[in-house]
């Protein structure tokens, strides 16, 4: 799940750089969401416990 949000998280914030129509902070703080999850993604991986 993490996985899939840090993706579009990060594509989104990519076509916002492209486009050029970055709303300043804004633009910048879907960079640190997909960042977050990308970190939360990596400590989930690690805490699976096979049932």
């Amino acid at each position: 799940m993490f996985w899939t949000m840090s993706i579009i998280l990060f594509a989104l914030w990519a076509l916002g750089m492209i486009s050029g129509s970055t709303e300043g902070l804004w633009i910048h703080l879907l960079l640190i969401f997909a960042l977050v999850a990308l970190i939360l993604a990596l400590t989930q991986r690690g805490r699976r416990i096979a049932i």
